[in-house]
Parts: structure tokens; sequence; C-alpha cells
């Protein structure tokens, strides 16, 4: 009868310290990710590319962020312009309060000053509150005017490459054509003598 014992299976060794070492310096090593998990099998290089791009993520979504806000101030400062333009062509509340100021001044003087040439009267009634009129006016297109001035050459301080929407540039061209023609309009209407009497 054969009586050899056979070996008991035994547990697998573990890891000696020189195995770790060698592992480790397989330049393998164990990378963080995003959701809390580890990936394994990344060399140093990987991990520092996966940071470079995730930073370069982060800065683009800055600047984006930022063309975002850039884009809605112009398109604003553009529609300002614009009505600022219209309102100055059209007649604007504060140019008609200043006029009739200018008119109540000049009755109030004439009636003082016992004004009896008719010159001196259509002066003091009418030609200040209309030079008063003309000269709100053509403040208000002039503002109309730098505002859309600036909003139009606002991409040459900005990153290269950058433009604004097609509209938003067509609303600042329109304001500056309408700024600048209430400009002129006002300019000549300032410096037009009054009428004669006959």
């Amino acid at each position: 009868m054969d009586t050899t014992k056979t070996p008991a299976p035994t547990a697998p060794e573990a890891d000696s310290p020189a195995d770790l070492k060698k592992a480790d310096t397989t330049g393998e090593t164990t990378a963080p990710v995003a959701d809390g998990t580890a990936v394994t099998g990344l060399t140093d290089e990987e991990i520092l590319d996966e940071e470079l791009d995730s930073d370069l993520d982060d800065e683009l979504d800055a600047t984006a962020d930022a063309e975002r806000g850039n884009g809605v101030g112009a398109a604003a400062s553009a529609i300002v312009a614009a009505g600022l333009g219209l309102v100055a062509l059209s007649g604007s509340w504060v140019s008609r309060v200043v006029a009739e100021r200018s008119t109540l001044i000049g009755q109030i003087d004439s009636a003082n000053s016992n004004a009896t040439s008719t010159e001196a009267k259509i002066e003091a009634l009418y030609g200040n509150a209309w030079q008063m009129t003309a000269l709100v006016n053509g403040v208000l297109s002039t503002i109309a005017l730098l505002i859309a001035v600036f909003v139009l050459a606002l991409p040459a301080f900005g990153a290269p490459g950058r433009t604004l929407p097609t509209w938003v540039r067509a609303v600042s061209w329109a304001a500056m054509a309408i700024g600048a023609l209430g400009v002129i309009v006002f300019g000549v209407m300032y410096f037009l003598p009054l009428p004669k009497a006959a």
C-alpha cells in the first residue's frame, strides 16, 4: 500500500519588497479621475497631458463666457445708440422742456427790457429756444454716434479674430449713420440765422 502523502496546496505567496520595487520602476502609476475612481496603467507624461488639456479647456470656457458677456454689452450698446439717434431726430422730451424754458426766459427778459424792435422780440421769444433745441438734440446725436463707433471698434481691442454678430454690426452702422445725420442737421439748425422782419 502506497503511503506517500501529497502536499497540501499553499496560499499564494505575497509579493516580496523586491517585486514591489520592480513594479514601481516600470513607469506606470495610478491616476485619479473626476468621478473618484482610479485608472491604472497611465504614465506620468499621459497624466501631465491630461492635466494640461483640462487647464486649457477651463481657460477656453472662461474666454467663451467673457466673449458672450462682451457680446451682450455690445448688442445693448448698439441698440441704445440707434434709439438715441432716432429720439434726437424726432425731437426729445428734454429738448422740448429746455426750449420752453428758454421761451419763458425770453418773454421775461423782453418784458423787463421793454424791447421794441421786432428783431429783439424774435430773438428773445424764438431764437434762444430754437438754438437750445438744436443744441440738446445735437448732443444726443453726438452721443449716439460715439457709442456706435465704440461698438464697431470693440473687436480691435479684443481677442484676435473675434468679430461681432452680423445684426449687431448692422445696428451699429445704422446708429452711426443716424447720429451723423443728426449732428449735421442740428449743427445747421443751430447756426442758421433767424428770419428778418419785413
